[in-house]
């Protein structure tokens, strides 16, 4: 517990902390004044509904949700890289080792500090999301009542758990790559490489690429869902995991990712 109390004190004043968290909400926001202002201004009755059903509840809860998720998952791989990464350039993982730290237990404990504080981050973007998308109702129009919906508060707190769950995830999945790297940037830049790569992939691989870490992360709330996008004219299919089952392998790709970072620095040659 000391260790793990020294570890959430020392993100406390990480400026990566409370960077990740404003990029996470201004873009939030800009996605939520693009849909009120499309709302307002399109042509299409079609596009009008789809973007008034962002600031109609009950509904609007899933889908600040959703956003939150979507937009916070290559956020939480970058802030679980940065903190990882961190601690060979900045020395601070020797240190710990020469004082006579279990490598293990450091690590561990010190992604355990970075979930925390994703989950923290997770709560206050979607409490701030809500708050947005009811102001957005007062602008355009539309009607509250739904706010107070019994079965949407009801199932509130297992969504924001399995949100909480994905957005770990990916956290340890920066924080793995970052801990092989042994660099922030390099832990950075290899983690958005593969969130971008995994999308493009999915439009081609959509049955083998859902098993992959973002694309499951995404399914934990939002349920098996199927679609298609158009690619060099063509309908492609698209499907994600039922969410039970997204959890299940959200759950691995976490252990795995902590399993691999635990083992890389035991094996790690630290000195100089």
């Amino acid at each position: 517990m000391r260790l793990f109390r020294s570890n959430l004190r020392k993100l406390v004043r990480r400026p990566a902390t409370y960077i990740t968290f404003l990029l996470l909400v201004g873009l939030l926001a800009l996605v939520l004044v693009a849909v009120v202002a499309g709302s307002q201004q399109s042509t299409d009755p079609d596009a009008a509904l789809a973007a008034r059903l962002f600031v109609t509840f009950p509904q609007a809860y899933e889908l600040v949700l959703a956003m939150v998720l979507g937009i916070g998952g290559l956020l939480a791989v970058t802030y679980g890289a940065a903190i990882a990464g961190s601690e060979w350039t900045w020395g601070t993982l020797k240190s710990a080792v020469a004082r006579g730290e279990s490598r293990t237990g450091y690590t561990t404990l010190g992604y355990a500090a970075v979930s925390v504080f994703t989950a923290l981050g997770l709560l206050a973007a979607f409490a701030i999301g809500v708050l947005a998308s009811a102001a957005g109702a007062i602008v355009i129009g539309v009607s509250l009542d739904g706010m107070g919906d019994t079965a949407a508060l009801g199932g509130l707190p297992e969504q924001l758990l399995r949100a909480a769950l994905a957005l770990a995830m990916n956290a340890a999945l920066g924080f793995a790559i970052a801990t092989i790297a042994r660099s922030q940037l390099a832990g950075i830049g290899v983690g958005i490489g593969l969130y971008f790569a995994e999308g493009i992939a999915s439009l081609f691989l959509p049955d083998v690429i859902r098993w992959f870490p973002f694309a499951a992360s995404a399914a934990v709330t939002s349920g098996a869902a199927s679609g298609s996008v158009t690619v060099g004219g063509e309908p492609v299919t698209t499907s994600s995991l039922d969410p039970n089952t997204a959890v299940v392998v959200v759950v691995a790709w976490l252990v795995a990712s902590l399993a691999v970072s635990a083992l890389w620095t035991e094996r790690a040659e630290i000195g100089g």
